[in-house]
């Protein structure tokens, strides 16, 4: 039997190749796992692909890369699910740890959501992701755009640009950052009316799923962005993280402190056992719910744009990305 933490990496490993409809090399796959927040590279992924050769769960084509086979197929599907479901919290938790941005001096890592647009339908949704900083939907408005060679560990598919927006979970680790206990919990859809959030229509537990909350509700087109740009009404995407009540103070303070670097979104700090917009807090415990980056790449979604998102996808030096 293998450790735990290679099982995780073959599993990824798995999924990778299985959402290809072709052969996938290993410096393929160690491009996209780093952008799912593994560190690891091209050497390593052999080491890990002739693993699962030898279980029969992938079939080398030369030097075209890998496929899933049906095997495979079997194992991504019914093995190791308690550690599937861990899976998404736990690469929060290292990204959390991983972000050391300095609120006094204004520079280091942030995490990032990376959005692969056709370059056809670039310019478009820039110009919908303006709107969209304009009117307050995002949190940040600057970005950072990866064309097809760019000079670094972001994938970019033929005939694409990435497109990187400030993750939400970045607050997290400030928080953490400054000493302050910090748990992602929920991700959501909230309802708004007159431009102010109303109730979340919907959450799902970072601990109780395999793939990103905020990931499936965008796949369900659940928001209606747009229309809050336009009308100040509709659906938009929150996540909650608590916080022990004690620490209230020293959270808004950096909070606040965030804001001065582009960093905004905070709705509101709760009380303990406070239930925020139906959000539920144990006593001892303060909800934090905070619009998320990938607002401004929603509405880019509702306009008919084909966008293809990864949330909390990795960590980005924040001095290299610019305003819109």
């Amino acid at each position: 039997m293998t450790d735990p933490d290679i099982e995780r990496k073959l599993i990824e490993i798995m999924r990778i190749i299985s959402e290809s409809d072709k052969p996938v090399g290993a410096r393929n796959i160690a491009d996209e796992l780093n952008n799912r927040g593994y560190n690891i590279g091209e050497r390593a992924v052999r080491y890990h692909l002739r693993i699962l050769d030898e279980r029969g769960f992938t079939k080398k084509h030369g030097y075209a890369g890998r496929t899933i086979t049906e095997r495979g197929k079997e194992e991504l599907n019914e093995a190791l699910i308690a550690d599937r479901l861990g899976f998404v919290i736990n690469r929060i938790d290292e990204l959390i740890y991983l972000t050391d941005y300095d609120l006094n001096e204004k520079k280091g890592n942030v995490i990032v959501n990376i959005s692969h647009i056709d370059k056809n339908d670039i310019d478009a949704s820039i110009e919908i992701m303006k709107y969209a900083a304009d009117s307050d939907i995002g949190i940040s408005p600057k970005i950072r755009i990866f064309e097809e060679d760019s000079d670094s560990n972001i994938t970019v598919p033929p005939g694409s640009v990435a497109v990187a927006t400030l993750c939400s979970i970045t607050f997290d680790g400030l928080l953490l950052k400054g000493g302050i206990p910090v748990e992602p919990y929920y991700g959501g859809t909230l309802q708004i009316k007159d431009r102010d959030p109303v109730k979340f229509l919907d959450l799902i537990s970072y601990n109780g799923t395999s793939i990103d909350p905020i990931k499936i509700f965008m796949s369900r087109r659940s928001t209606s962005v747009l229309n809050i740009m336009d009308t100040g009404e509709g659906t938009m995407l929150a996540n909650v993280r608590y916080i022990p009540t004690s620490a209230r103070e020293k959270a808004d303070e950096i909070l606040k402190k965030a804001g001065l670097s582009d960093m905004a979104g905070t709705i509101t700090i709760g009380g303990s056992g406070e239930e925020l917009f139906g959000a539920p807090a144990d006593i001892g415990k303060s909800g934090i719910p905070i619009f998320v980056g990938v607002n401004t790449i929603a509405a880019v979604q509702e306009a008919g744009i084909k966008v293809n998102t990864y949330p909390i996808s990795t960590i980005l030096d924040y001095s290299t990305m610019y305003k819109l």
